[in-house]
């Protein structure tokens, strides 16, 4: 039986009373009396989709490809992009996109439960499209650095409503096989992501990079416009916006720029032990600290109801989540770095060169989503994945400037079929424990938590490298660098005119800085191994949320 929340009004699902008893030990109610008061789940609850949910399905497949493909392939362009528009910390290319989106994401998951799925993923992708306008015709580091952070607003907002829309349309049940739709989407924009950038920037028209993700964003805005047929909740503007628990999310973002500014300038601008690095970092986890605080004793309407964590098996999920996205982004991001200066590889190339891994984390999730919705249990895939992360891992922390192609992509292949499946099964232990009704804020929540990860995946990542090049490269090449400057992409262009043996020190020294990346991705992997065996295999829902049902009539809840 699904526990039961002291509102049925999906407006003030957000409020709900997180100190009932109802939410209490929910994970092993659900694991105790779903096989008996959910019989029903054994019953065949999937049939024949109308044509019009498959043309709302296309406008969330278009949405996540075209916002993956211009987050992955920034990877590749960030040397050209640096050199054109002189700039020097351009790490915060990709960190202001991450900060933006993070802290957008919780808002975006409570805003569709107050003015509704469609208007706040329209606003979503307008954002997005007009981010890409503004960072295509960049002159300077403040015009792509504001144009990137709207984009990440509006990538967020996209992130977070395909993920409510989909569950509003399709049961936990039946959701693996288009989660594993989604997946291909994902992963293959991924893959053709760092292609598509080394191409644009080895032609020099890196900004056409974010000009052709308009007309993608607004054929998905047409889409959603015409067949997101999903009620609109009642009540007048000011009701609405009184609902937004503003002072949380004023809290979360400002505590999550914090983290992200010491994250950033640790080890590059300033040492790690410096009080510019310290008192950001440290600002940012006691802004965390207070806005859990808050959300569970002060906020009238939470953005986060604790009730969405109070159970291991969701909890878990989170974890999970995050950790997830870490390896994931860290090795989207500093993989192709091994390639351009181990390997000697343009930009384009390294893209082709990441294929083989890329390309196996669709089939992966498709198998993945194939046996949860066979067999009912998504624990065994989820253990499967982070075992193969964890032994993929540990095989890169071999890799060496002359390692062999055989290598490379055979590891390739293992870290692939480990992200495939555990990149998007991760979200079934989120909802199975919680009812239906949550489904907004719980996977707003899940969002949150992926791209947070790929924020400390981004800044970790570059930090560990950072420390590790300015320790090992040959000083005579060091010195020509200017203090504060992001070594390893700042060098990259020089490796290939350098003389033996100088050119084959750099070499190593990049090699032997990226082992230590990937020693870290190693230990977060069996750390997020040892966190999924915190899950308990529940029973999965087999219905959709009636409130928000594609059926509905449009007057059940305003126009």
């Amino acid at each position: 039986m699904e526990p039961a929340l002291t509102s049925k009004n999906p407006i003030s699902c957000l409020s709900v009373n997180t100190s009932a008893t109802a939410m209490k030990d929910t994970d092993s109610k659900r694991s105790d009396e779903g096989l008996q008061s959910n019989l029903k789940l054994e019953e065949p609850t999937s049939r024949r989709k109308p044509a019009s949910f498959w043309l709302i399905f296309a406008a969330l497949i278009i949405s996540v490809f075209v916002v993956v493909l211009e987050a992955t392939s920034v990877g590749t362009i960030l040397p050209t992009v640096a050199s054109d528009l002189r700039i020097s910390q351009f790490t915060w290319i990709g960190s202001a996109y991450q900060l933006a989106s993070t802290a957008w994401l919780p808002l975006s998951g409570g805003l569709a439960q107050i003015f509704g799925r469609r208007p706040v993923m329209l606003a979503s992708l307008t954002l997005f499209a007009i981010g890409s306008a503004v960072s295509g015709a960049s002159n300077g580091e403040a015009m792509i650095f504001t144009g990137r952070t709207i984009q990440g607003l509006g990538a967020g907002g996209v992130y977070t409503l395909s993920s409510i829309i989909l569950s509003d349309l399709v049961p936990l049940r039946e959701r693996g096989i288009y989660n594993a739709m989604l997946g291909i989407a994902w992963s293959t924009a991924s893959g053709l992501g760092p292609i598509v950038g080394g191409a644009f920037a080895q032609s020099g028209n890196w900004r056409w990079l974010f000009y052709m993700t308009i007309p993608c964003a607004g054929l998905s805005a047409a889409l959603v416009l015409i067949f997101v047929k999903l009620p609109t909740p009642h009540g007048d503007l000011r009701s609405k916006f009184k609902r937004i628990d503003w002072i949380g999310n004023a809290i979360v973002m400002a505590s999550a720029t914090s983290i992200v500014i010491g994250l950033t300038w640790g080890g590059v601008e300033y040492p790690w032990k410096s009080i510019r690095v310290i008192a950001p970092l440290c600002i940012g986890f006691v802004g965390l600290g207070i806005f859990w605080l808050y959300e569970g004793l002060f906020a009238k309407h939470p953005l986060v109801p604790f009730y969405l964590t109070r159970n291991r098996t969701s909890l878990s999920g989170y974890v999970q989540t995050t950790l997830v996205s870490i390896c994931l982004i860290g090795l989207s991001y500093y993989f192709p770095v091994y390639f351009q200066a181990c390997k000697l590889a343009s930009p384009t190339s390294s893209g082709v060169d990441m294929l083989c891994g890329a390309l196996v984390i669709a089939p992966m999730s498709i198998v993945s989503g194939g046996m949860i919705m066979r067999t009912k249990r998504y624990r065994p895939p989820i253990w499967a994945g982070w075992a193969l992360l964890t032994i993929g891992f540990g095989l890169f922390t071999t890799f060496r400037a002359d390692s062999r192609v055989g290598l490379w992509i055979g590891y390739q292949v293992i870290i692939g079929t480990g992200f495939g499946f555990t990149y998007s099964s991760a979200y079934f232990p989120v909802l199975a424990p919680l009812p239906i009704s949550a489904n907004a804020p719980a996977l707003a929540l899940y969002v949150f938590f992926r791209t947070f990860g790929q924020i400390w995946g981004v800044t970790v990542g570059g930090a560990i490298l950072q420390n590790g090049l300015v320790n090992r490269l040959p000083a005579a090449f060091y010195a020509q660098f200017p203090k504060g400057t992001n070594i390893a992409y700042s060098a990259i262009p020089h490796i290939r005119d350098l003389s033996e043996p100088l050119r084959g020190e750099v070499q190593t020294a990049f090699a032997d800085s990226l082992a230590v990346v990937w020693r870290v991705y190693l230990i977060i992997s069996a750390v997020a191994f040892v966190a999924s065996l915190l899950m308990r295999g529940l029973p999965l829902h087999t219905e959709t949320d009636k409130d928000w049902d594609a059926a509905a009539p449009k007057g059940s809840q305003g126009a």
